[in-house]
């Protein structure tokens, strides 16, 4: 059977799980009293390597890695991601740690609290600041979301190094087509459902919640934002509504499947002050033809009641066959999926709330 290993980042430390039979087995915590909003799992080279970002009220938020999948992990001397002290800034949060593509091999970026993107060329043990992102000049006017003001989606193209795309709350959709040397707005069509009618399509400032990158096509991305789900077949230049048969259109997470074009999957919450699943019901929507229609999956998903919350970074797939779905919630639960999300099981209960998922075959 495929070994995924499952990576669950939460208030109080990090969970790896292995797949046995149909069971799951979990380690950890590791980072015990740390907060893991970010982990990267990059298996380009010849055996993975596990990063991940934690908090510590003590001594503040670090970088470790792993080359033996947890067993061990090393942290560097010196601060892997911090600002330079020109900046007059302090990192307060690693929010993403992305691996990118196979046209960039040892680059890893890294998204953080206060909004700012670094990049690694050592695949992760030291970052620098892209100044050209931090330095543009809208960035005094983004605003702070509700968990806070950050960089938390990196998405790059997988053949051409030059693409990369961020997404900001509350910036809205920035990206490069030079490698990072110089960004530019994209938001066209992403409506900001909190300002007044007449203002909400802003040329930058919409609250996005998270991107996703299509399996067939790196140019097709999938966003989720604070009222509205999101496509852009032209690498993010423009996007079009597809939440159309939802039954909610607000909510944090979206996935893509890793192999499958077409194939996405978001779980919805209410907009009203509650931001609970619809009807209090646990459903992942699917769709299979790039958000024309979705279908609600259920298939070992607890019954209503059921008011679990999903953040942004709590929902991924894997590249194992046929596909695998993840989602966890501030619950503490874990669910899982070998099917394509056709079923579900429970893989770990009463954690501390979940804050990111991550999983890839190793």
């Amino acid at each position: 059977m495929t070994d995924v290993l499952l990576a669950v980042g939460t208030q109080k430390g990090l969970f790896l799980g292995r797949r046995r039979g149909r069971d799951w087995q979990f380690t950890g915590p590791h980072f015990p009293m740390q907060a893991v909003y970010s982990v990267g799992i990059d298996t380009r080279g010849p055996r993975p390597r596990l990063l991940v970002g934690a908090d510590s009220s003590h001594w503040g938020p670090s970088v470790f890695h792993s080359d033996d999948l947890g067993e061990t992990w090393q942290e560097p001397a010196r601060p892997a991601v911090r600002f330079p002290e020109d900046t007059g800034t302090s990192l307060e949060r690693v929010w993403q740690l992305h691996p990118a593509g196979p046209a960039a091999p040892g680059v890893v970026y890294a998204g953080t609290q206060p909004g700012a993107l670094f990049r690694s060329e050592d695949g992760g043990e030291t970052f620098s600041l892209v100044r050209s992102l931090w330095e543009h000049p809208q960035r005094p006017q983004w605003e702070a979301g509700f968990g806070g003001q950050a960089v938390h989606t990196v998405v790059t193209h997988p053949a051409d190094a030059e693409q990369v795309t961020v997404a900001v709350s509350t910036g809205g959709v920035y990206r490069s087509q030079d490698g990072g040397r110089s960004w530019s707005p994209s938001n066209q069509g992403v409506q900001a459902t909190f300002l007044p009618p007449g203002r909400r399509f802003p040329e930058f400032g919409q609250c996005v919640h998270k991107i996703a990158q299509d399996a067939a096509d790196p140019d097709r991305l999938y966003l989720q934002n604070h009222g509205g789900v999101y496509r852009s077949d032209d690498a993010g230049a423009r996007w079009s509504d597809i939440g159309g048969n939802l039954p909610a259109d607000f909510g944090f997470a979206v996935a893509a499947h890793k192999a499958r074009g077409g194939v996405a999957y978001v779980f919805p919450l209410s907009a009203d002050a509650h931001r609970m699943p619809p009807e209090y019901r646990c459903r992942v929507f699917r769709t299979e033809d790039a958000g024309g229609s979705w279908t609600p999956l259920s298939d070992g998903l607890p019954d209503a009641p059921s008011y679990g919350v999903v953040l942004r970074d709590a929902m991924c797939t894997d590249d194992a066959e046929p596909g695998g779905v993840y989602f966890g919630n501030r619950n503490g639960e874990v669910y899982a999926s070998s099917d394509q999300g056709d079923s579900w099981q429970l893989a770990a209960a009463h954690l501390p709330d979940v804050l990111c998922v991550r999983a890839a075959e190793v």
